[in-house]
């Protein structure tokens, strides 16, 4: 089945190292599996990645145990929908790649608030 991006375009992978995506295949799919919907593709920042780690995700402390190295500004990754909103609203949003981050994006985030951090 061909997933799709929020272009209605055929998604492309977000990133191959680090190796991201839910199920680590390099893209933000969604196969109806993943509570935290980790579908949209960002270049992660600096503040972005102090945001989360305030809001309970380290994204940026290596974990060895998971095969995670943790993420540096300017890596890309597929985040959760909910948190990229929440970001968003707090003025922290991190840019996006619409050809990478899936349609299912739109049940959290508007088209027009990717698009206005699109880097594509």
């Amino acid at each position: 089945m061909t997933q799709l991006n929020v272009l209605g375009e055929e998604l492309q992978p977000c990133s191959m190292d680090p190796l991201t995506g839910y199920y680590r295949t390099g893209c933000c799919e969604n196969r109806g599996d993943d509570p935290g919907m980790h579908v949209v593709c960002c270049r992660v920042t600096d503040d972005f990645l102090e945001f989360s780690r305030r809001m309970g995700n380290d994204l940026s402390t290596p974990m060895p145990q998971y095969g995670f190295a943790g993420l540096r500004d300017g890596d890309q990754w597929c985040v959760c929908a909910a948190r990229w909103q929440q970001a968003f609203e707090a003025g922290q949003a991190c840019p996006v790649v619409l050809a990478s981050t899936h349609l299912s994006a739109l049940e959290h985030v508007s088209l027009e608030d990717l698009r206005a951090h699109a880097l594509d």
